[in-house]
């Protein structure tokens, strides 16, 4: 099987972004079920990932490990907190497994490159290797997090976006279409912002990112861009300036 995308530049939109990030939670990948990886959502939002590769704009990617394990629900059922943190890093690690797996088979080179190194499965993170990577567009897929406990995904994804020089951090979501002034699933007057400052969002405490992801992205001027992971073409569609979502700038 060949693993190159065909690329039609004839018809292709011209992106607004030639680099970014997509984080994504690990409940994205397990679909209706309650546990696991979805296979059929998983080569979903693989094809998403495709039609903005094919574009020619250079992806990275942090996916969550909540649908398998998540460190602080263990810390708080007992569990020591730094091992079950490094047991969250374990499951970011399967998910971007998979994640590859699905990419490969609608041909888009992939790799896994980690922050705990586990050679025989993928990558020790390397930052030069993986510009190369993503130079040679390659989508790159971050796991493990940081490396360390205590730190989430949103502030690995965070501190990859701009350890490579990405424009953007695009943040899907399941079940909202943005950031909104509280949750739209309980609240049937909630209102969307169309754009919001990070320090809105710290001191309104509105739920996107946690508080330390949010002030590395403020700090190094790093757009974020929350739109819904579920609507169909919704990635490829805002990279070519259409859809609906919340920018989230200084």
């Amino acid at each position: 099987m060949s693993l190159s995308p065909t690329i039609d530049t004839a018809e292709a939109p011209k992106a607004t972004y030639k680099r970014v990030m997509l984080k994504i939670s690990g409940e994205a990948l397990m679909g209706d079920q309650g546990f696991g990886l979805h296979p059929p959502t998983v080569q979903r939002i693989a094809q998403e990932v495709k039609s903005v590769h094919d574009l020619g704009v250079e992806i990275c990617m942090v996916i969550g490990g909540g649908n398998i394990f998540r460190g602080l629900s263990g810390s708080a059922q007992g569990m020591e907190r730094t091992t079950a943190d490094y047991m969250g890093m374990l499951a970011t690690v399967m998910n971007a497994l998979g994640m590859q797996s699905a990419l490969e088979e609608v041909g888009v080179f992939t790799r896994v490159i980690s922050a705990i190194r586990m050679d025989e499965v993928c990558e020790p993170y390397i930052r030069r290797r993986a510009v190369r990577h993503l130079e040679k567009k390659r989508v790159c897929i971050f796991a493990a997090g940081t490396g360390n406990p205590y730190f989430t995904t949103d502030t690995a994804a965070t501190l990859r976006a701009n350890e490579m020089a990405c424009e953007a951090i695009f943040m899907g979501k399941n079940g909202v279409d943005g950031i909104y002034d509280k949750d739209p699933k309980e609240h049937a007057d909630a209102v969307r912002y169309d754009t919001v400052s990070y320090d809105d969002i710290l001191t309104k405490r509105l739920r996107v990112m946690d508080a330390s992801a949010i002030a590395l992205a403020r700090d190094n001027n790093l757009p974020l861009i929350v739109f819904g992971l579920d609507e169909p073409g919704g990635f490829r569609g805002i990279l070519a300036g259409e859809g609906t979502y919340t920018k989230v700038q200084g």
